[in-house]
């Protein structure tokens, strides 16, 4: 489980780090509070916070879920997959939008494998109950 902790810090942290890129953005590109977009490049850090922020409300519970339920080292691997597929979305995002696709696929996977396997772990749990 203590691998699951660090995987689950280590996004936190992530998730801070993303916010102070979007802090360096809002004065690089001039974007005043309470503003939520101005210039395209200062959007994209913005958009790419808000969108680990959507996916954090998933994975949080997923990780946990799967870790519990099923294999916290094999939770704690896709949560790396996750950590992965986040700094893949944040760089390609920046780069180029329409280029999102794999950082996205990453992150969004795993979480969702986990909680599939969270759900048959509990079922079957009940059935043989």
């Amino acid at each position: 489980m203590d691998f699951v902790i660090i995987v689950v810090v280590l996004a936190l942290i992530q998730y801070i780090a993303f916010a102070i890129l979007v802090g360096r953005a809002r004065e690089k590109y001039d974007v005043k509070a309470p503003a939520i977009s101005g210039d395209p490049v200062f959007d994209r850090y913005y958009r790419v916070h808000q969108n680990t922020l959507e996916q954090l409300v998933v994975f949080l519970p997923a990780i946990f879920l799967y870790s519990y339920l099923g294999n916290p080292m094999y939770a704690a691997g896709f949560g790396v997959v996750y950590l992965i597929g986040r700094m893949i979305y944040l760089r390609s995002y920046l780069k180029d939008p329409g280029s999102r696709g794999l950082g996205f696929m990453l992150t969004f996977l795993p979480s969702v494998l986990m909680l599939i396997g969270a759900l048959f772990m509990a079922g079957r749990n009940l059935l043989a109950a």
